[in-house]
């Protein structure tokens, strides 16, 4: 009787590599899609005349506000 039968763990031992190489892929690539902040697309809006002065300073307030608060 053999005690040391790898044939049942071992066909599986290929995964582990591929996946610490997939991992290292996916941390180290570029990223290419930037998640904008509340406060730039609120900016983005006033540059493009979306909202007007008075609003932008509102909602700037209010995101200030809530930072302090988050």
């Amino acid at each position: 009787m053999n005690m040391f039968n790898y044939g049942d763990t071992m066909s599986f031992g290929w995964l582990v590599p591929l996946f610490i190489i997939g991992l290292l892929f996916y941390f180290l690539q570029d990223k290419k899609e930037t998640k904008s902040s509340a406060q730039d697309i609120l900016d983005k809006r006033y540059a493009s005349g979306g909202i007007d002065k008075k609003e932008y300073e509102e909602r700037l307030k209010h995101l200030r506000i809530q930072q302090l608060k988050g």
